[in-house]
């Protein structure tokens, strides 16, 4: 997150600064947070899809994903309720 947020204050500032014409360095929006998400439907068939998709998320990241599951059972997707269906990070600073 710590490069991301120099790159924001070095580059996208003063380009939205320009952009928008504010008049203080205040005036323009901060990033709070940044939120990946991952959805793997084939994890449904098989579970080592779902350990890659976690594995490279985390390599993305740097940080470990929550593995998000599903709330209700879906017939149509043949998904059961609490089956793994994607992954999550949530970088904040």
């Amino acid at each position: 997150m710590a490069r991301l947020n120099d790159y924001y204050k070095k580059t996208v500032v003063p380009q939205l600064m320009k952009q928008f014409s504010y008049k203080s360095v205040m005036e323009v929006p901060r990033i709070e947070k940044i939120t990946l998400n991952m959805g793997v439907g084939e994890a449904v068939a098989d579970k080592k899809v779902m350990d890659h998709a976690v594995a490279d998320m985390q390599k993305i990241a740097g940080q470990k994903p929550v593995v998000t599951k599903s709330k209700k059972s879906i017939a149509g997707f043949k998904i059961r309720e609490n089956y793994p269906v994607g992954c999550k990070v949530t970088l904040r600073r």
